[in-house]
């Protein structure tokens, strides 16, 4: 194991605009299902997250588009947990075609209450799962 989570997808007409390319705003779509499944992966689901009043958002974003997918590429997005603090976790993630890069984003994931909407901290469980992927992709490089 890398570490990288990697969820293939299918590009279908309703992720693109009318020239048949991936519409910008959907590939945030893309990123937020790769680091759902890699969270799910890690056996962090959201629907304890929200037992326990936690749930995450997005608190920082930066993206950059190389390439463009199109109607019916077959694509791979991708999340990289490379940081974790107290209440947040940085992901490097990328979307690509083959051997293509199409997409590359860092985005800051931050957990907050979800009554108050304040910083939670993660809890030990939650980190102590993220700290164990992000050790292994760092032993094998």
């Amino acid at each position: 194991m890398t570490g990288e989570f990697s969820l293939p997808i299918r590009v279908y007409i309703e992720d693109t605009d009318a020239g048949g390319i991936v519409y910008y705003v959907n590939y945030l779509k893309f990123l937020e299902r790769a680091r759902t499944e890699f969270m799910r992966s890690l056996g962090v689901h959201r629907a304890a997250l929200t037992d326990d009043g936690r749930i995450f958002v997005v608190s920082q974003l930066s993206v950059s588009y190389l390439l463009p997918a199109k109607l019916d590429d077959e694509i791979v997005a991708t999340a990289l947990a490379h940081q974790v603090g107290g209440a947040t976790i940085d992901f490097t993630q990328t979307v690509r075609r083959t051997d293509q890069l199409l997409l590359k984003a860092e985005v800051q994931v931050a957990c907050v209450d979800q009554a108050s909407g304040r910083p939670r901290r993660l809890g030990s469980n939650i980190k102590e799962r993220l700290l164990a992927a992000t050790k292994i992709e760092r032993d094998e490089v």
